[in-house]
């Protein structure tokens, strides 16, 4: 039997990694506070 987790790096960084969230402003709001890391 399979365990529900099957880690896919490429489908994990299309969805939460830098690229995905500079689509958005969530990398430009994240900026504008300071923050450490951007993303994931």
């Amino acid at each position: 039997m399979k365990r529900t987790y099957q880690p896919n790096n490429r489908k994990k960084a299309k969805k939460h990694g830098f690229f995905a969230r500079m689509k958005t402003n969530i990398i430009n709001n994240r900026r504008k506070k300071g923050r450490k890391r951007l993303s994931k």
